[in-house]
């Protein structure tokens, strides 16, 4: 994706909305029949260290206890790493995030699968990987999480539901953010059977339309020559390449309503020709070391409405790093 100068921030913002989200109650607005909620729980991260198994618990206990959703999405990076880890750390994170969701999630979930579950594609010598494992790549997570596919669609309470895979391997830089050819093929056929009078909401894992990948990287913009010169610009594996080409696609289906994401543990909110992009912020915040900037850890709840339309509240469910 090619920077942006002021102009085209300024245009930016004309048209894409940027908020912070409230986290006070949702309330069911009057007149609205509201058939499905779910939490959205991305970048968990989930590890020995750090306290990151009682964080997730923790989690697990504070949306279904508070909220009662109908379904949990599991936004990706459920597992600390598998890009650049051997077998036996790889194993450890699947089995512990297996164990926490036995143990404390009595809610349906269905599975996006992030860049960090994927196993050694960032450092073969790290991973002790050649690429000829049964595990290698994405096949491990579909394993661990009983999928058959790292994209899909479901019907849900009048809503379609479509799952993205966002992470492509990408050679020597691990991975691109993007859908390869056939995946994209499937979205458009995925697309087109739906009834257009049924509202869709998309998740992939990486944000397809973003502004907060701008502020993941503390050293842009950067200083050039004798002028401050402000040169804004996403990495390949922070947001969609292929934006322009999902964005033309969508446009074609008015009932995409509303496409989140995660992945930056940072949060935003972009609404771009009639659909809603939500980058929600990490379960794990920085990793469980504390906040990721300004955001701590948190899931979302979103709500479905029988007329197609949606809310959503940001929850900071309290967990504090352990001393």
């Amino acid at each position: 994706m090619s920077n942006l100068n002021r102009r085209d921030l300024l245009r930016w913002s004309l048209a894409a909305s940027v908020a912070t989200l409230p986290t006070a109650a949702i309330a069911q607005p009057v007149g609205k029949n509201r058939v499905l909620r779910i939490a959205h729980l991305t970048d968990a991260h989930v590890q020995p260290e750090h306290g990151a198994a009682d964080g997730l618990r923790a989690c697990f206990r504070h949306a279904q206890a508070s909220h009662k959703p109908d379904l949990i999405v599991a936004g990706g990076d459920q597992i600390m790493d598998a890009l650049a880890k051997p077998a036996d750390r790889v194993q450890l994170q699947f089995d512990l995030w297996n164990q926490i969701v036995k143990e404390e999630c009595t809610t349906p979930i269905h599975y996006v699968i992030g860049n960090h579950d994927v196993w050694g594609w960032a450092d073969a010598k790290a991973s002790g990987t050649t690429g000829t494992e049964p595990r290698y790549g994405k096949a491990w997570a579909l394993e661990a999480w009983g999928m058959t596919k790292p994209y899909y669609s479901v019907e849900k309470a009048g809503w379609h539901m479509v799952v993205l895979d966002s992470a492509q391997f990408d050679g020597g830089g691990a991975y691109v953010a993007m859908l390869d050819e056939e995946q994209f093929a499937w979205l458009e056929a995925d697309l087109a059977r739906v009834d257009p009078a049924t509202p869709i909401i998309v998740f992939s894992h990486i944000p397809i339309l973003a502004m907060c990948p701008l502020l993941f990287d503390e050293k842009s913009p950067t200083t050039q020559g004798r002028f401050p010169k402000s040169r804004w610009g996403f990495s390949r594996a922070l947001l969609h390449v292929d934006a322009r080409r999902i964005k033309n696609l969508f446009r074609k289906h008015a009932n995409v309503k509303l496409a989140a994401s995660g992945h930056i543990h940072l949060r935003d909110r972009v609404d771009y020709l009639g659909v809603t992009y939500l980058c929600n912020s990490a379960v794990s915040a920085g990793w469980w070391r504390g906040p990721m900037q300004e955001f701590s850890h948190s899931y979302t709840i979103i709500d479905l409405f029988a007329d197609g339309t949606f809310d959503y509240q940001v929850v900071d469910y309290g967990w504090k790093k352990p001393p």
